[in-house]
């Protein structure tokens, strides 16, 4: 059955799963759509390092207490990155699988534009380690672009955004390093939950991703392929 064919069974009532692993801890939501109305059903929080050992145990979990089963799901939102790229690959690997087994819709949304959504900011960043930033720069269109930016890539940015979300100390403080005069706006971190929400219109009007071609949202090369260059090796040491 197809998640169309599904979606026409349940009277216009969709149910979406939602997977975010990609920061430090991770979580996976369950969320009922009715109309425009977004009622999430529950969320777990997932401990980091550990995601491919319970990301579907949580879904499940979520699923037999909602008394909902894996083939009434609709679409799943996964959180693509930018992040853990052992995170990243978890939550798109089992968004894409359980997408392609069940017959279910696939959303992918960037954290930073979840996190931006949540602050009511345009532009957003987050720790990226190294004494770098996973930085989102947003537009009066509502567009945006993302980058990894340390001091000299903030330093090079004008005009820098008036005011930029952050959920976490060491990406406020790079921010103010480079713009002392940025106004900094500190929201929790964002969530499965979060996803949802922000996509429920992505879902309402059928904006879905071709599964076969949805990859991680990076924004930065793995260290595999950073060492693995010629020269690497000296520039390392």
């Amino acid at each position: 059955m197809t998640a169309f064919a599904k979606n026409a069974e349940a009277g216009h009532s969709r149910i979406v799963a939602g997977f975010d692993t990609c920061g430090p801890s991770g979580s996976v939501a369950l969320a009922r759509l009715e109309g425009g109305a977004v009622e999430i059903l529950g969320q777990t929080e997932l401990a980091g390092r550990n995601y491919s050992a319970t990301l579907i145990a949580a879904l499940e979990e979520r699923l037999s207490q909602a008394g909902i089963s894996r083939a009434q799901l609709h679409a799943i939102v996964v959180v693509n990155g930018p992040g853990s790229f052992t995170g990243v690959r978890v939550g798109v690997s089992s968004a894409k699988g359980l997408a392609e087994g069940l017959g279910a819709l696939l959303v992918a949304v960037s954290r930073l534009e979840v996190l931006a959504a949540k602050a009511a900011t345009g532009s957003a960043a987050l720790d990226a380690h190294r004494h770098e930033v996973f930085l989102r720069i947003g537009t009066p269109a509502g567009k945006g672009t993302e980058l990894l930016a340390g001091l000299e890539e903030l330093h090079a940015i004008d005009p820098a955004p008036e005011c930029v979300a952050v959920c976490d100390d060491a990406a406020s403080a790079i921010l103010m390093a480079a713009w002392p005069d940025v106004k900094v706006v500190r929201v929790e971190p964002p969530t499965a939950a979060d996803a949802i929400r922000f996509c429920a219109a992505r879902i309402l009007s059928g904006d879905f991703e071709d599964t076969a071609l949805l990859d991680g949202h990076y924004l930065r090369r793995s260290d595999a392929e950073l060492f693995s260059a010629p020269g690497a090796r000296e520039k390392r040491s």
